[in-house]
């Protein structure tokens, strides 16, 4: 079920960018998700806050910075990520790789100041590491994209 707004964004994230960094393998100025906010067994929220120091702003329409489309489909992977890493007993040893985005739809711009809520629902259950993922992205009750993002996890080569 894709959550909606409201959403709680100043509680006690269930990870936040340190625990996050545990699981994913992105570093600055990759990671895009600043905390979790939630987790269900169908759900996930991930917040990323848009601030006006993010490399990209420098050459992606500078007089008036947007946080480009492919960064916010990223930054939804990346929660997602989290979502089906969960999963598995050790998440760590683990990686998701994208397998095929469709279905991607921008609504509304995302600029400095955004806070950006990312609502994912497992459309398919796992089937030999392959899930299906629907998101929803919001800045306040707006929602700014959607997508439908499939995943696969793999154990991660040493």
């Amino acid at each position: 079920m894709i959550k909606e707004p409201p959403f709680d964004i100043y509680a006690e994230p269930l990870f936040d960018v340190n625990q996050i960094k545990k699981i994913l393998p992105h570093r600055p100025p990759f990671l895009l998700i600043d905390k979790i906010l939630e987790m269900g067994h169908d759900f996930i929220l991930g917040l990323k806050n848009v601030t006006m120091d993010e490399p990209f702003f420098t050459g992606h329409f500078p007089a008036e910075p947007i946080m480009p489309g492919v960064l916010q489909i990223e930054a939804m992977a990346q929660t997602g990520g989290i979502f089906v890493l969960n999963s598995v007993h050790d998440p760590e040893n683990y990686s998701t790789y994208f397998l095929k985005i469709n279905n991607v739809r921008f609504r509304a711009k995302v600029v400095p100041g955004d806070v950006v809520v990312f609502s994912l629902e497992m459309l398919t259950p796992m089937k030999r590491g392959i899930s299906t993922l629907h998101g929803k992205a919001f800045v306040g009750n707006k929602v700014v994209m959607e997508g439908e993002l499939t995943a696969q996890i793999a154990k991660t080569k040493e």
